[in-house]
């Protein structure tokens, strides 16, 4: 990786020193990360609970999940650069104050409309923490083996948290009620706010102000791309305003492209994007985004309604997939320093795709040991060798002036990639369930045949996009070399 960043933050360090309990800096950065994570999926399983106890509409349920994507996607660019700008561990701490009051109010909701707000105001503090974190391990931990273990357990909470929400929420939903879905967050995110200044490394604020237009132009691009990606997933792609969603979403984000090619203070300066790997990483970021999101998706339906898992066993049957992720991102943190990342994200895509395949195979008979264990190992080892890698070669070669940018592309990379993988692959396995009922009288078998024949079509597109992430990996990806007093592996020039 390359040592710019490093030397930038340790010419900052002169004035700021590391924290002493860099453990404890770990945990707090791990655990608002996995905050973030668990609350886009938290909540599915309490939806039920949720409609029933606040009469929300069946078409307006699903704002409980979208009003979060909506405003964390929306919003991750302006709180990259709010973090670059203002400093990372003040960011940081202000994300997690507005995370915890959407929470607290949340849990607190007597209406539809009131809870929709809670959720977007939870969704905001994560567009602010969310880049934060990341850049906050560059900021706290020195370059090599210290900050390989730090993303390595960044990388199983980015990967293991959306599993782990889905057994939370059954947990707290089964024993508690699901306003603990989000009250759950409050002594947490009060802990965090509380402790994080005095153990995270502070970073000084950045000389320059925020790009207004492009702010503007961006969050209002990126809200509409993932609202029309999210009523694609239930409307279809040819309802009117998912289109015209999509439509207004192209000409701001074109019109911010144009922006930003002039901006003297750039919300997002194209010279981000002027190394090889970091860029692969954007892309690659995406293409698995799309592929494995889905893999949470249809699976939770498909334990739920055709093997008739309650939400409490079908949030345990995931366990294995957060544990693998875990087990396997530290492992590869520890290795990356010796071998490189390229061999590693290499190997994850393909593996991805061969637990994708696998599971395509699914019919209305399988069983969990006998058909969905095994893929599900499979595709938490090859994300276990993705997410590492992955966030490594994006912010190589950013400086401390541009990591929190850098984190936030990687994000939106992932959250847009999910969007677009529901939505897609959502799309394609009703369709093929529609397809299967229409010339047959259902009945429950039939139904559950179909809707197997529906998930296996899913399953089998997604592995299809995740050998594109194996094709980009081996073509776009450079080799890569170690410094020999960091064992960090350090990127090629592009």
């Amino acid at each position: 990786m390359s040592t710019q960043i490093s030397a930038a933050s340790d010419t900052d360090r002169k004035i700021a020193p590391l924290p002493r309990n860099l453990g404890l800096a770990l945990i707090v950065i791990a655990a608002a990360q996995l905050m973030v994570v668990l609350d886009a999926t938290i909540v599915n399983i309490a939806l039920p609970s949720i409609q029933r106890a606040l009469q929300f509409s069946a078409t307006d349920l699903e704002w409980v999940i979208n009003a979060y994507a909506l405003t964390f996607g929306g919003l991750l660019l302006l709180g990259g650069r709010a973090g670059d700008l203002f400093g990372r561990r003040r960011m940081f701490v202000v994300g997690i104050a507005v995370f915890t009051l959407g929470s607290l109010a949340g849990g607190f909701a007597t209406s539809a409309t009131w809870l929709i707000v809670a959720r977007a105001a939870q969704g905001i503090g994560a567009a602010i923490v969310a880049p934060a974190a990341l850049s906050l391990i560059a900021d706290t931990f020195s370059e090599g083996p210290d900050r390989n273990r730090a993303l390595g357990v960044y990388g199983a909470v980015a990967g293991a948290g959306g599993a782990a929400g889905l057994l939370l929420g059954g947990l707290l939903t089964s024993f508690a009620t699901w306003r603990w879905v989000l009250f759950v967050n409050v002594p947490i995110g009060i802990l965090l706010a509380t402790v994080a200044p005095r153990v995270l490394a502070p970073s000084k604020g950045r000389d320059g102000r925020l790009d207004l237009p492009g702010a503007l132009t961006a969050t209002g691009g990126m809200v509409l791309l993932v609202y029309g990606l999210s009523r694609a997933a239930t409307h279809g792609w040819t309802d009117t305003m998912t289109l015209t969603a999509l439509g207004l979403a192209s000409v701001l984000l074109l019109v911010f492209v144009a922006i930003e090619s002039r901006s003297r203070h750039a919300l997002m300066p194209f010279s981000i994007f002027t190394r090889r790997n970091r860029d692969g990483a954007y892309v690659l970021s995406l293409v698995i985004g799309v592929a494995v999101f889905g893999v949470f998706f249809f699976l939770t339906q498909f334990v739920q309604n055709v093997l008739g898992f309650s939400p409490l066993v079908a949030g345990v049957a995931f366990l294995p997939l957060t544990a693998a992720i875990i087990i396997t991102a530290q492992i590869v943190a520890r290795l990356v320093g010796r071998f490189g990342p390229r061999l590693f994200i290499t190997i994850g895509p393909l593996s991805v795709a061969a637990g994708l395949f696998w599971l395509s195979q699914i019919n209305d008979h399988t069983t969990y040991l006998g058909g969905l264990l095994g893929p599900m190992l499979l595709i938490a080892v090859g994300m276990g060798n993705i997410f590492v890698p992955l966030t490594l070669m994006a912010v190589s070669g950013a400086t401390p002036a541009e990591s929190g940018l850098a984190s936030a592309l990687l994000n939106v990379g992932q959250q847009i990639g999910g969007s677009i993988g529901i939505a897609l692959l959502g799309t394609i396995a009703a369709t093929t369930t529609r397809n299967q009922l229409a010339i047959v009288q259902p009945t429950h078998a039939v139904v559950n045949h179909a809707l197997a024949a529906g998930y296996g079509t899913g399953f089998l597109t997604a592995a299809g996009i995740a050998l594109l992430g194996f094709v980009i990996a081996v073509t776009v990806f450079r080799g890569t070399r170690r410094s020999r007093t960091a064992e960090v592996p350090e990127e090629t020039a592009a």
